[in-house]
């Protein structure tokens, strides 16, 4: 699972396996980072090449993209679309399954509230993946929490449809996929 928390200064990611075990494991994270006296073109190229490069080294079973934040700076939320587009098309062309969350939803998902501040979210992100400190920077730590929101996401969807259906943990859909 890759989680990436889009930006077009630093992009923030995550990469999240769900082994066998009870817990998921941190493979890798990190940041994307391009300098902001570059084009924006240029800009958008180094961040679809990097989110490329992570598709073909770890081949995620599902993407989770953080949504747009609406501020009062209209030309940031443009500028961030972009962003988010580049990323969007990379894992389209990689095949790779898209899911979106709302900065809420990974905050409600991971801290237990909505209204949860950075260092909440790196805290529970550090406890949910048993590490002795959050990931940093804060950016990668939300890539992180992305991932790990559509992990468990999707173990409550299937934990429902087990018991909706009665249906053996093979049958059970990712999350975003609708039951067959």
């Amino acid at each position: 699972m890759l989680g990436i928390d889009p930006g077009t200064a630093v992009l923030g990611y995550g990469v999240v396996e769900s082994g066998a075990g009870p817990r998921p494991t941190l493979i890798q994270c990190g940041t994307l980072t391009t300098r902001p006296r570059d084009a924006l073109a240029a800009r958008l190229r180094i961040i679809f090449e990097g989110v490329t490069e992570l598709l073909a080294v770890h081949t995620p079973d599902a993407v989770a993209v953080e949504t747009v934040f609406y501020g009062r700076n209209v030309r940031s939320t443009v500028v961030l679309s972009h962003a988010r587009g580049v990323i969007l098309l990379a894992a389209e062309q990689a095949g790779a399954p898209i899911t979106e969350y709302s900065p809420a939803m990974v905050k409600k998902t991971i801290v237990g509230r909505g209204a949860a501040l950075k260092p909440q979210v790196g805290y529970m992100v550090a406890q949910l993946l048993r590490l002795k400190t959050p990931p940093t920077p804060d950016d990668a730590a939300d890539g992180v929490a992305l991932a790990l929101t559509h992990l468990l996401v999707a173990q409550r969807q299937a934990a429902f449809f087990r018991q909706v259906t009665g249906a053996p943990a093979a049958k059970v859909p990712s999350a975003g996929a609708p039951p067959a």
